[in-house]
């Protein structure tokens, strides 16, 4: 390694995750601790995210948690990650995130996906009709929720319409919204927590199709990526498999409130699922500070990301927390520079 080291910033990712024993209150009164601990840290952004029909995760409207979010900090930014835009009229899009804008200027993401998150059947509960609903439609109904909270004379107007707009940011996991962030010349936020085999292609295709705009003068991109930290190894890998264990669950249809760390540790994988498992952590952060430097070290060798967004789904919201303390402190000491 280099003596050479560099920070980046960083960000959370929070699902407001149901705990077993525990209720959706107690998860959103654990996302509100979590980003006021976040803030007085010194991370950049606090994003929420966008799911239905899942009564293992609590966030499911992204605007009104934005809302109680901001009102409850006063300098980090607050945003989603993300707005699943086909589940919305754009004008609805663009009102809300214009009055949040209006209420916390200077505060506010959208980061917005064009996937629905959720089943076929809920999304057409949401959207009600399936016009808007395929990826063909995505990059004009993004194009109006832009127009409108930019006061566009040739479209409806998204009252009430913020004197600072906010922050839209493209997410995605694949070269689609890649390339179309980069040719919109928008921040692009990518998924590598899910999808970490597509993420250095993506990142390349957003960077080589790049345009610059009236938003960004050169590419800026993020990646989300699963942490735990704690002071060892083995405490770490404790901590984690209720995470793991969730998004087995989730992925084969059986979504499960987040199991203890004792239950979730009784659990027997099978092959299949070790396989899984391992897939889910490749290219994580995940066991003791000194761990996680390496990982951080290689991580950003890798991707020459511009910002680190970090979602956790350990249990015990103390133990999430530690994993925000220890991985800022490993920043602001600097990451090492692989040569």
């Amino acid at each position: 390694m280099s003596a050479q080291t560099h920070t980046l910033p960083l960000s959370v990712l929070e699902l407001s995750p149901v705990l077993k024993n525990a209720g959706s209150a107690q998860a959103l009164h654990y996302s509100t601790e979590l980003a006021r601990c976040a803030e007085a840290l010194g991370y950049q952004r606090f994003w929420v995210a966008e799911h239905h029909n899942m009564p293992a995760i609590a966030s499911s409207s992204p605007a009104v948690l934005i809302a109680h979010l901001a009102a409850a900090t006063s300098t980090i930014r607050v945003g989603s990650g993300g707005v699943m835009l086909p589940n919305h009229a754009p004008l609805v899009v663009a009102e809300q995130f214009g009055m949040l804008a209006s209420l916390h200027p200077g505060r506010i993401d959208l980061g917005i996906g064009r996937a629905p998150g959720t089943d076929g059947r809920t999304a057409m509960a949401l959207r009600r009709t399936s016009d808007g609903l395929s990826a063909e439609d995505f990059p004009a109904e993004l194009a109006d929720v832009m127009a409108m909270l930019a006061g566009s004379p040739d479209l409806l107007t998204a009252v009430p319409r913020a004197e600072t707009m906010p922050q839209v940011w493209l997410l995605g996991s694949s070269g689609f919204s890649a390339q179309l962030a980069g040719m919109l010349g928008l921040p692009f936020s990518f998924a590598h927590h899910f999808s970490s085999d597509n993420t250095e292609a993506a990142l390349a295709l957003y960077r080589s199709t790049f345009t610059p705009s009236r938003f960004l003068a050169e590419p800026y991109a993020m990646i989300g990526v699963n942490a735990v930290c704690a002071p060892t190894d083995e405490e770490a890998e404790y901590l984690a498999k209720p995470g793991i264990l969730a998004f087995l669950r989730l992925r084969t249809g059986r979504p499960q409130a987040l199991e203890t760390p004792e239950d979730a540790a009784k659990y027997q994988f099978t092959d299949a699922e070790m396989a899984f498992a391992a897939q889910r952590r490749r290219g994580q952060l995940l066991g003791s500070p000194e761990t996680v430097r390496a990982q951080l070290a290689l991580l950003v060798d890798r991707t020459h990301v511009d910002e680190l967004m970090l979602t956790s789904q350990v249990y015990d919201v103390d133990a999430r927390i530690r994993t925000l303390e220890f991985v800022a402190d490993l920043v602001s000491e600097g990451i090492p520079a692989l040569v």
